[in-house]
């Protein structure tokens, strides 16, 4: 097993710092990004930052409380547009921010969507978001009807139809596959067939995939707005 360095975020921090709720979400952040959402428990944590976990309790309620101040820390590294900008491309802009932001936090999406309530990070960058239609001209009506639409995808993420990011066939694999379809599912195998990303059959650009959905929303929105 290789040894973990001092920099490394999962190793134990037994320095003279005191321990903070601050400081405490950075560990936990760092030790989702790492090993995952599952590998989060106050234990875990104590044993990282070298306090009894107990201590932890000083600083959050309990497990949920945590998660509740990861999702909102993450939403809060987001950078949204603020400038003067068309309304569509500053939109564009904090979407793709909240994207590689969530990127960034692999383990985030699932956990911003279990939160019951939205913590104050998420309250300002929704808030932000509102603004930046508003100020492009959406009547009340409209902004509500927009962020239904755009729905997670403002988060930067959304629920995709298919998981293929793994396990994912070779080209002739996957040609082989599209042929066993065809006698059932024509129309599939039509699209199997078709539909290539970097010249073969495989799984989907999830970004590209994301920014024509992403570009599709706001064209549409831009229409309703002067329709």
């Amino acid at each position: 097993m290789p040894r973990r360095t001092a920099t490394d975020p999962r190793s134990p921090t037994r320095g003279t710092a005191s321990l903070s709720r601050e400081r405490l979400l950075s560990a936990a952040i760092d030790l989702a990004d790492h090993d995952g959402i599952e590998s989060i428990s106050m234990r875990k944590l104590g044993q990282q930052l070298g306090f009894d976990p107990m201590s932890l309790y000083n600083h959050v309620r309990n497990k949920e409380d945590l998660l509740d101040a990861m999702a909102d820390a993450v939403v809060g590294e987001i950078e949204p547009s603020l400038g003067d900008a068309d309304w569509k491309m500053s939109m564009r802009d904090t979407v793709l921010s909240a994207r590689q932001t969530l990127l960034r936090h692999p383990w985030a999406p699932s956990v911003i969507e279990s939160r019951r309530a939205p913590g104050p990070a998420t309250m300002r960058y929704f808030d932000g978001a509102t603004g930046i239609l508003r100020r492009g001209g959406f009547s009340v009506a409209l902004v509500h009807h927009a962020l239904h639409v755009l729905g997670s995808r403002i988060l930067g993420f959304t629920q995709d139809l298919f998981d293929d990011a793994t396990d994912r066939p070779d080209p002739e694999a996957a040609a082989k596959l599209a042929d066993s379809l065809a006698a059932a599912y024509p129309n599939l195998a039509e699209l199997a067939r078709t539909a290539s990303h970097e010249g073969g059959l495989g799984g989907c650009d999830d970004d590209l995939e994301f920014d024509f959905a992403l570009d599709l929303i706001l064209d549409g929105l831009e229409r309703l707005k002067y329709g």
